[in-house]
């Protein structure tokens, strides 16, 4: 298959020789499946992405999302949907949800492949099913039973869709300072009243019926987040039978016009603009965002993913560029003008591009899997094993949020840099993965919220700092396995000594915590969680290196130069257990030094932002 998307091969490394998800077979949940099923899995996600949703990334972006003012519709162009088609033909949509309501019931660490593979062919397809599947769970895991019987089986079909409605003009990160209103009826149902903005997918022509969870809060209900509530308001009023009824009194009353994700819809949308906007209440009163924050944690992994898979695509377009463009001679003919050109790959600045974008691509998709592979864990495991994934997962979040997604705003850049002026231009499909990349540091919780969150509820006020030591203690096991596997220790040092260093900054936000000082630690925040960032991909490269660096001296043995770069290129395992290798080398001798300067920013003491006013950044206009 010509996968120009992501290295297949590398998927399977990750899931069966880092992770090795075969184990969890032998857990009640997933004994049903084994290694062969979980390989037809892998086949039918690159197969289904390759080829049925990659071919329609391009047209997607160019014909975009049309909006009818008259009557506010949308219509969303093929190539949106007939790959959304193909992927719930394939039952996408529950594939690591419990076949009790229609699901796969597959591992979660696989179902991360999934939405790598799908991202990296067509991330805005994704967004319409995400916010599908996230509705959908909502319901699934607070509905009543009513709810539960309606909605979620035409959701699981495809028949339905989904959306997530926070966001208002005046609250944004601040979701508190909603205005959206909902009063109680007689029959228990409540009204809606109120805008929503930069809703995604919340108005188009592909769903028979769209289900919006809208957070509001009931009138005389307090202000502030603990006064929100959730409920479900659907374009089309289910009738007797289940199936679209009468037209709700939502409508979108506006459509984005964005840099990015074209083929995604980003809506207004009104409840309520005549009186009659009928919405039921999910779970309890006053219970919204504790409701909704599954669906936004859910996104913020997810958002990780598509970065990720994003950021994988790019990286392997500009790789098989750099192969076949032909430009300038080699370093032993420098000085020959009449040599003949060589590939770019063979140039030193563009060798060292790639191996930096595939020292993040490789080290992201460990991480990122191995935050879902704990989800998996939590929910097999007891005790304080269950305890110590759980917490772990709770860690990553948004350190694999933010971090990937900003790392993918600069991998697609590099990718560009590489394609060079082509690459500039729509001949190549890297200048729209690169404009599709900056929304996801924005949605789902802007970074700078990312860094707060870890440094504050993941971190400081953690009980005992678990989720800390618990990172911590899965470092401590990367950096034995590998000085057990034979890895040099001049890679494993760089490591133990970065951990060391971050625990004297720990301490001493802790430090200001007592005191109360949480201007300090918040100033620090998006720093901190930029470095702790590069550390987790530094404890993914040691991990690699301990698998990887004997799989590979099995095979080439003590050969180098001449001999070695013979036998990779003939023996594609050798080549792939090297190429693990040598990236793992470029990243913790090349690129993870910054960290040290980092945490030396940290330990500066200035705090220049907490002396900082709007005066301070003069010849500014009014916006």
């Amino acid at each position: 298959m010509n996968n120009p998307l992501i290295d297949t091969r590398d998927i399977k490394f990750v899931l069966y020789e880092i992770l090795n998800i075969d184990s969890l077979t032998s857990h009640e949940k997933f004994s049903g499946f084994d290694h062969d099923t979980f390989e037809a899995a892998i086949d039918l996600i690159e197969s289904i992405s390759v080829n049925e949703c990659y071919p329609h990334f391009a047209d997607a972006d160019k014909t975009g999302c049309s909006f009818n003012g008259a009557d506010g519709s949308v219509t969303v162009p093929d190539s949106i949907k007939m790959p959304l088609k193909a992927y719930y033909d394939a039952g996408f949509i529950g594939i690591v949800e419990s076949p009790e309501i229609g699901g796969m019931g597959l591992p979660k660490a696989l179902g991360a492949a999934h939405g790598e593979f799908l991202s990296a062919a067509h991330q805005p397809l994704l967004m319409y099913s995400a916010l599908a599947h996230g509705s959908m769970m909502l319901i699934s895991n607070f509905g009543t039973e009513e709810l539960k019987r309606v909605y979620v089986p035409k959701m699981m079909k495809g028949e339905w869709g989904g959306t997530m409605n926070l966001t208002e003009p005046q609250a944004g990160s601040d979701v508190g300072r909603l205005t959206a209103k909902a009063v109680k009826q007689p029959d228990g149902t409540y009204k809606i009243t109120g805008q929503k903005i930069f809703i995604s997918a919340g108005e188009n022509d592909y769903y028979s019926n769209i289900v919006h969870p809208v957070l509001a809060r009931i009138e005389g209900d307090p202000e502030g987040t603990k006064g929100i509530s959730i409920f479900i308001v659907p374009k089309f009023i289910p009738d007797e039978n289940g199936n679209p009824g009468k037209r709700n009194d939502v409508k979108c009353s506006g459509v984005e016009h964005k840099m990015g994700i074209k083929g995604c819809v980003t809506c207004t949308m009104n409840f309520g603009d005549d009186g009659n906007c009928e919405g039921y209440l999910l779970g309890k009163e006053r219970e919204g965002m504790k409701i909704m924050f599954q669906m936004m944690n859910d996104f913020r992994m997810g958002t990780a993913t598509q970065a990720q898979g994003v950021s994988s695509a790019a990286y392997l377009h500009a790789a098989s560029y750099a192969k076949g463009r032909l430009q300038g001679t080699g370093l032993k003919d420098m000085a020959n003008p009449a040599a003949p050109m060589v590939p770019i790959v063979e140039h030193p600045d563009v060798s060292r591009m790639l191996l930096w974008m595939k020292s993040y691509v490789d080290a992201q998709r460990m991480l990122i899997y191995n935050m879902y592979y704990n989800m998996d864990l939590a929910e097999v495991l007891t005790g304080d094993e269950r305890k110590e994934a759980a917490g772990l997962v709770d860690f990553l979040v948004p350190i694999c949020k933010a971090g990937c997604s900003d790392r993918n705003v600069l991998v697609t850049s590099e990718a560009m840099q590489i394609f060079g002026g082509y690459g500039f231009c729509s001949d190549y499909p890297i200048e729209q993965m690169m404009r599709n990349s900056k929304i996801l540091c924005i949605f789902e919780g802007a970074n700078g919220i990312q860094g707060m969150d870890l440094v504050m509820r993941k971190l400081i006020m953690n009980p005992g700092q678990l989720n800390y030591n618990v990172f911590k203690k899965k470092i401590q096991k990367a950096v034995d396995d590998a000085h057990s596997s034979g890895v040099d220790d001049s890679y494993i040092e760089p490591v133990e000594r970065a951990v060391e260093r971050l625990d004297e900054y720990v301490v001493r936000m802790k430090e200001w915590a007592g005191k109360f000082m949480f201007g300090q630690i918040l100033s620090g925040a998006t720093q901190f969680r930029k470095a702790i960032y590069m550390l987790a991909i530094a404890w993914m490269h040691i991990w690699s290196l301990s698998v990887a660096f004997p799989k590979m001296k099995s095979i080439v043995g003590d050969r180098k130069g001449s001999e070695l770069k013979a036998m990779i290129a003939e023996n594609r395992e050798a080549a792939f257990y090297y190429s693990r290798v040598l990236t793992s080398r470029f990243y913790i001798k090349e690129e993870f030094p910054q960290f040290f300067g980092m945490i030396d920013g940290l330990f500066s003491d200035e705090w220049t932002a907490l002396e900082t006013s709007a005066d301070a950044f003069p010849g500014t206009v009014e916006m």
